[in-house]
């Protein structure tokens, strides 16, 4: 008797190391029919923006080509809804299996519930896996059995239970598999690329494959040791920048995990570093899973009152990077040319737009999840509640960072401004993050004339940090009335 066929729906898992659904169907024996389905619409206001796209495409030329030298062929199918292509795809293979790695996002939630119901009534058998998180979001929870809100005991809390290990099944190469007979959808039909080639820089600044996740894996157990010390300097590549390879699940948490934990020398300065930001990812996903409606409202129901003062002209200045603050201009020129921000520069640029400017973090959140290769929906969500204040374990509203000391604390040198911000590439390093301040003399010997080669600052730091105080406190007044 001939062992059944398996699909297994790839969704944001493109490799075949430690994936769950793929070592699944790779222990059931039978044929395999490795599917992809790009159904943007159901994705709503959240469906992949130009960056991601860019990434995507890769990552699935990649992962076809991983299937190739195995003898699978990735059909790819494109649908406004994906349990019309999964029917189809069952028809067409007669396949009597369905499997897949969970995402947790709640549109993904919701639609996998349906599609799994109706299967199985159909009377397919279904299995999904977490192949995309170290732990289950339903399975951690407070000792009130509660979501977790607070980073600190969430972390605490898995860092006590047992972590799962990569695991890898080791499938014989196919001698005829039905996938290389499908008729599907070809990867360039999915326009995933832009038509104008603004992805020059990214295509030098990233290698959108597992080998490349790979490969930053392996720098990334070398920068552990001294990643608490430099992580917060953007003009050093301190930080893993791994975090496109997670999203789209090229290289697994638990592979990070484990290969960071048993290759590290120093393991106490790796759990307390590089593997901690592991669990922030952890814990954004635990967050947005239990509270569906921070993906665009906050969690604390009553910053829907704050009073914003919603300018899209201000905001179009920050996206281009023409606030007249170095660092910022600098974070929002990298973003846009590479799809990625450093961290510590992504925390000065929200603080400007959040509060000197008092536009809303939606639309914070909404730019970058156009802009970012790594636009994570938990990760992006956490990220902009906290600088808001209205997030779980939110930084506090009226902590107003001051991107001039920022930068001086930072960039001292101007080195990351000056490689983003080349107008300012002759302002010496006491002035780089505050040119307003040199005297007319020195600023035209530097080649620079304010408002017309470097626009001013978009608003002074002084008037900014006090209208966002202004604005706090009269949303606290608001809440007593």
């Amino acid at each position: 008797m001939s062992k059944p066929t398996t699909i297994v729906w790839f969704r944001r898992d493109f490799r075949l190391q430690d994936n769950p659904a793929w070592n699944h169907a790779v222990e059931n024996g039978g044929d395999i029919i490795p599917l992809y389905i790009h159904s943007p619409k159901e994705d709503g206001k959240w469906a992949r923006g130009g960056a991601s796209n860019w990434w995507l495409h890769h990552a699935l030329a990649d992962l076809s080509e991983q299937l190739d030298n195995l003898g699978y062929s990735l059909l790819i199918h494109k649908a406004d809804k994906a349990h019309e292509a999964l029917k189809k795809a069952i028809k067409d293979s007669q396949a009597e299996a369905i499997c897949w790695n969970r995402c947790y996002e709640p549109a993904s939630v919701d639609r996998d519930t349906k599609i799994k119901k109706a299967l199985t009534d159909d009377g397919f058998t279904v299995e999904t896996f977490n192949g995309n998180l170290l732990f289950d979001p339903l399975k951690i929870a407070s000792k009130s059995d509660t979501p977790y809100k607070v980073f600190t005991p969430f972390w605490k809390h898995c860092a006590a239970m047992d972590i799962k290990q990569p695991a890898t099944a080791k499938a014989r190469k196919a001698k005829d598999s039905q996938s290389r007979k499908l008729k599907g959808d070809s990867l360039d039909s999915l326009a995933l690329l832009p038509d104008i080639p603004w992805d020059k820089e990214m295509q030098t600044f990233w290698d959108p494959t597992r080998k490349g996740g790979e490969k930053l894996l392996q720098e990334a157990i070398d920068k552990a040791p001294g990643y608490q010390d430099h992580r917060d300097i953007p003009s050093e590549d301190a930080t893993s920048r791994l975090s496109p390879y997670l999203h789209f699940g090229q290289i697994s948490p638990a592979e990070f995990h484990a290969e960071v934990l048993e290759n590290c020398q120093d393991k106490d300065a790796a759990h307390k570093g590089i593997l901690r930001q592991l669990f922030w990812r952890e814990f954004s996903a635990h967050l947005l899973f239990h509270f569906p409606h921070t993906s665009d409202q906050p969690l604390r129901e009553e910053y829907n009152n704050f009073p914003w003062k919603i300018d899209p002209a201000i905001v179009r200045k920050w996206q281009k990077g023409q606030t007249g603050y170095p660092i910022v201009d600098a974070g929002m020129r990298q973003l846009w040319a590479t799809g990625w921000m450093h961290n510590r520069v992504r925390m000065i640029v929200a603080s400007l737009l959040v509060k000197h400017l008092l536009q809303p973090w939606q639309e914070g959140a909404h730019w970058f999840w156009d802009t970012l290769v790594d636009a994570d929906l938990p990760n992006n969500t956490m990220g902009w509640q906290w600088t808001a204040g209205s997030g779980a374990d939110a930084s506090p509203y009226f902590r107003v960072f001051n991107p001039i000391i920022q930068g001086k604390k930072f960039d001292p040198e101007g080195e990351y401004v000056k490689r983003w911000v080349p107008e300012l590439k002759n302002a010496p390093a006491e002035y780089i993050h505050c040119p307003w301040e040199m005297e007319p003399l020195e600023l035209q010997s530097t080649g620079i004339t304010l408002g017309k080669d470097y626009p001013e600052p978009i608003i002074s730091h002084e008037k900014g940090r006090q209208q966002a105080l202004d604005a706090y406190q009269s949303f606290k007044d608001s809440q007593e009335n």
